[in-house]
């Protein structure tokens, strides 16, 4: 009997040594990754995840480190944007998997070949104090000189979804830089994050601005005196996209997590999370128009990261370098 308990005490043991446990580095919000995990485990119980969490810019910082040590952690990323993943993609420290989920999705919304997939629409439109004198429809209304020293927005310096905005509206052949000239010329105020942005113009310190989506529709809910605006042109977007690490310990277990967050199931977490699922057919948050309704411009990511350091550059020529 005792030989017997001996025995089985070693297998609970060898078990739990060899546990599937997959690890994920993440720069979603802390309340949104736990509900991501908890939903991932609860689909796949035999797989415990282990994950990490912090803006895209420290994550990557971490991990290139990690890198540079030999010792890279994650087996998966779910981050902030495509562009990111491209860099990653361009340097082989991605693995290619074909989802059989993508089919349910825009091909401009994942890599050709497997790299990335995006897994929800955060979009850069126009928000506007109701207490304006005008509201714009466009992003060439932005240029009006009526609304001269009266319009904010992120820096791209700052935050990456501003840098991927000025990649595609300069990338726009009825925008292109001519667009930010007018802008600078309008004495435009570029400076910070997403947020303070939103703050500017909720308080009426500059009444139109340019932000994410989300921070203008949710806080209009909560009563917050703004108006958000999907200019007519389109707009631009950022996508958290999820992909593989080249260097993964547990391949079947981050390509099951890859399946999940782009399945109706992954993708309905999003919805609920407030977000525009990158799923084809998935609806919208409340508040939000039609998915028809949203029109996204042209972007590539590979272009984008390209001209990155002279877009960086050529911004803050014209804005200053906040």
């Amino acid at each position: 009997m005792k030989t017997f308990l001996t025995a089985a005490a070693f297998a609970c043991i060898a078990s739990a040594s060899f546990a599937d446990t997959l690890t994920l580095y993440t720069s979603q919000p802390n309340a949104d990754a736990q509900k991501t995990v908890d939903a991932f485990m609860a689909a796949n119980p035999g797989t415990e995840v282990e994950w990490v969490r912090d803006g895209t810019t420290k994550l990557m910082a971490r991990l290139r480190a990690e890198i540079e040590a030999g010792n890279p952690q994650p087996d998966v990323l779910l981050i902030a944007d495509m562009v990111t993943l491209e860099g990653m993609a361009q340097d082989g420290l991605l693995t290619a998997y074909q989802s059989p989920q993508a089919a349910d999705y825009d091909a401009a919304l994942y890599s050709a070949d497997g790299y990335y997939h995006s897994t929800k629409l955060i979009t850069t439109g126009i928000v506007y104090n109701t207490g304006a004198a005008k509201a714009p429809a466009s992003w060439a209304d932005l240029k009006d000189a009526s609304l001269k020293g009266q319009i904010a927005m992120p820096s791209p310096l700052y935050s990456g979804a501003a840098l991927i905005h000025l990649a595609t509206l300069t990338g726009d052949e009825t925008l292109g830089w001519d667009f930010y000239n007018d802008l600078a010329s309008n004495e435009a105020r570029a400076k910070g994050g997403n947020g303070g942005t939103f703050k500017a113009v909720a308080a009426g310190e500059k009444p139109y601005g340019m932000v994410v989506d989300f921070l203008a529709i949710r806080n209009k809910a909560k009563g917050s005196p703004v108006e958000f605006v999907f200019p007519e042109e389109g707009v631009s977007y950022v996508t958290e996209p999820v992909a593989i690490m080249s260097s993964a310990k547990n391949v079947e277990g981050a390509q099951k997590f890859v399946d999940f967050v782009l399945s109706q199931e992954g993708q309905d977490l999003v919805l609920d999370m407030g977000y525009i699922p990158a799923r084809n057919g998935a609806g919208v948050p409340e508040g939000f128009p039609a998915r028809e309704n949203i029109k996204l411009m042209a972007f590539d990511p590979a272009v984008a990261l390209q001209n990155a350091e002279a877009n960086k550059a050529k911004f803050a020529e014209l804005f200053g370098a906040n």
